[in-house]
């Protein structure tokens, strides 16, 4: 066997090599904008709830794992794209993406809630609680219709491509003045600024605002889940097929899914939930 011949058959098995390492490796997607699910620090680097839950979780199972930053609206069409193998990013289980994509069970609860400047007029109003939509129910007809006085003619501000905005959208509030922002941050920014009447989005993502910017905004009317703002938050995984990275999506789903079990039964879920939003919001 000349040199030649040596040379091109190293050359092909470090391909080979590279190529299953890769395979081997899980890339996880999150936005790096979403505090406290997931943010940057000073230096740049990706942290929060969901970077450090990745981390578990990658660590049960075993697996070699890199977290990348990936902007909102892009994160489910890279994830079709095999840029990552799955999605940690806040990211509620509706119907809506399951058309699209599969999640893992659900790993933590994320009720949403409008937010204002305090001192506005919108502070007070009388609604219940906490509403479910997937229940309905007199207590849900009474709070959406106080809503929809209360937002007429008001701008509300909200991330693009998210359940807060199709709920907005929805016209369960009513006809709603609808900004969109590419980031929470913005979302945050301009609430605190004036250009919002209200926002919409996780009541914890505007309660982590507060604290840290010391800004005097405050959680008004109910707390919502279901309907339209899903299930909980799982991982978003592409949806399993008959050749070999389908089977091997597949075999992730399941892999994730223990992985969770596997988590909260030793509360490590509810030890990073605490510490990132100051209560346990486990599933």
């Amino acid at each position: 066997m000349n040199k030649l011949k040596i040379f091109g058959m190293g050359i092909l098995i470090s391909l080979f090599l590279s190529i299953t390492s890769n395979a081997d490796t899980i890339k996880i997607g999150t936005e790096g904008a979403y505090p406290p699910w997931n943010s940057k620090d000073a230096s740049g680097n990706l942290i929060g709830f969901e970077v450090e839950l990745a981390n578990e979780l990658c660590a049960i199972m075993k697996a070699e794992c890199t977290i990348v930053e990936q902007d909102w609206d892009g994160m489910i069409p890279a994830l079709l794209m095999r840029k990552f193998d799955a999605i940690m990013a806040g990211m509620s289980i509706t119907a809506e993406r399951q058309k699209t994509i599969t999640f893992s069970q659900g790993y933590a609860d994320e009720v949403a809630s409008l937010a204002v400047m305090k001192g506005s007029s919108l502070e007070g109003m009388d609604t219940p609680e906490g509403i479910n939509l997937t229940l309905g129910g007199g207590d849900v007809k009474k709070a959406l219709k106080t809503l929809t006085g209360a937002l007429a003619g008001k701008t509300v501000c909200v991330q693009t491509a998210t359940i807060h905005q199709n709920f907005l959208d929805s016209g369960d509030v009513g006809k709603v003045n609808v900004r969109t922002y590419k980031t929470q941050d913005e979302v945050n920014l301009d609430l605190a600024s004036g250009r919002c009447d209200a926002a919409l989005a996780a009541a914890v993502a505007f309660t982590d605002y507060a604290e840290k910017s010391g800004k005097p905004v405050v959680l008004v009317g109910p707390t919502f889940s279901g309907g339209a703002f899903g299930n909980g938050v799982g991982v978003g995984i592409r949806q399993g097929g008959d050749d070999a990275i389908g089977k091997r999506d597949a075999k992730l789903l399941k892999d994730f899914n223990k992985a969770i079990d596997k988590a909260r039964k030793q509360g490590i879920i509810s030890k990073l939930a605490i510490k990132h939003f100051g209560f346990d919001a486990s599933m």
